[in-house]
């Protein structure tokens, strides 16, 4: 199997290289701004250093909002080829890099987050600050690392900061504020599996519990419910692999946005988790489905390449399904363990959390 990383070139996209090597024949590092598009009428070409790009079995594509047009074309055209595995739709790009974007797919899949109020110019914002309570966010729709995040504590301090935004012709959004021990957390998403989170903490006299903002971490397991939320921002955004971050509200966890190429170095010191190797392992699993290998490196992904669809009967007594024995031990399921279904008729999906 062949693989590709395309990114900056952070140090967390080559420790994902490296692991990658551990389950796939080759892989290639290639750097995302030496990539160009060609377009016209009767197909779309993507070059690399000049020449046309290889075929792969797999390819993660990974970078910042500044390439985020060039992140959605390339992975646009890599869709249209047959049996090759992306993690992340070329939609992703899009929207994790847009708060605002981000805020109506989570509430379109019914993800908790915070209220969220857009404006089209200075006096329609200037009534909505009049109406909500404070204190309040401030954002701009693109950011990461806790830029572009400001608070105000009262109608004068947003007001003075909305004529700034206007002035500068900067867009933004207002938020509602959650009230909580300056705390929030970070998960990252593999699949429909949560392989590593962490708690940040805010520095003193610091809203903003980002790393990159002064705030620190340490390793924290969180919640079923957390891990609920934070798989379900990753499958309302159509990606297999992504960080969420949530924070602890009034009525349960809420999802703050969604960064689709993390930074691993933070977690994986605070935790001493591999994030790495759990990345480069399920892409290898992904890829070896879709393509049906039947691959050497299976023994390695401790993973069996026989069928799991098996034809069985069940049984159904005083309303309840009774699966086989062998079946459940399959699962690996423990009593009283928090599991998802997913029911429509004739068809049943259980997942662990």
């Amino acid at each position: 199997m062949k693989a590709a990383i395309i990114s900056l070139g952070s140090v967390s996209s080559q420790w994902i290289s490296n692991e990658l090597k551990k389950y796939f024949d080759k892989v290639d590092f290639l750097q995302l701004r030496k990539f160009e598009v060609t377009i016209d009428h009767k197909e779309s070409q993507i070059f690399y250093d000049g020449e046309e790009l290889g075929d792969y079995d797999c390819v993660y594509v990974r970078g910042s909002g500044k390439y985020a047009q060039l992140l959605r074309c390339i992975s646009s055209i890599l869709e249209q080829k047959e049996r090759i595995y992306l993690p992340l739709k070329s939609s992703v790009f899009t929207i994790a890099h847009d708060k605002l974007l981000t805020n109506l797919y989570l509430q379109k899949a019914g993800v908790p987050m915070p209220c969220t109020y857009l404006v089209s110019n200075l006096e329609t914002g200037k009534h909505m600050l009049k109406r909500i309570k404070y204190p309040i966010v401030l954002k701009f729709p693109e950011g990461t690392h806790g830029k572009g995040v400001m608070f105000a504590e009262s109608y004068a301090s947003a007001s003075a900061l909305v004529d700034a935004f206007t002035a500068l012709k900067q867009p933004f959004l207002i938020q509602e504020f959650i009230d909580n021990d300056g705390s929030d957390y970070r998960a990252i998403v593999v699949g429909d599996e949560v392989v590593a989170s962490m708690k940040r903490i805010a520095a003193k006299g610091e809203n903003r519990s980002n790393v990159h903002a002064g705030g620190s971490c340490v390793p924290f397991d969180l919640p079923a419910k957390f891990k609920h939320s934070a798989i379900a921002a990753a499958r309302a955004v159509n990606a297999d692999i992504i960080a969420v971050d949530l924070m602890e509200s009034g009525h349960g966890p809420v999802v703050l946005e969604v960064n689709s190429s993390p930074g691993l170095q933070g977690i994986t010191a605070a935790t001493g988790i591999n994030v790495a190797d759990k990345i480069a392992k399920f892409l290898a699993v992904k890829t070896i489905n879709l393509k049906k290998i039947d691959s050497k490196l299976l023994p390695n992904l401790k993973i069996s390449n026989q069928s799991k669809h098996l034809s069985v009967n069940i049984k159904i007594r005083n309303g309840k399904i009774i699966l086989p024995e062998f079946l459940t031990n399959a699962t690996s399921f423990r009593e009283d363990e928090e599991l998802i279904f997913e029911v429509k008729k004739g068809k049943l999906i259980i997942e662990r959390i």
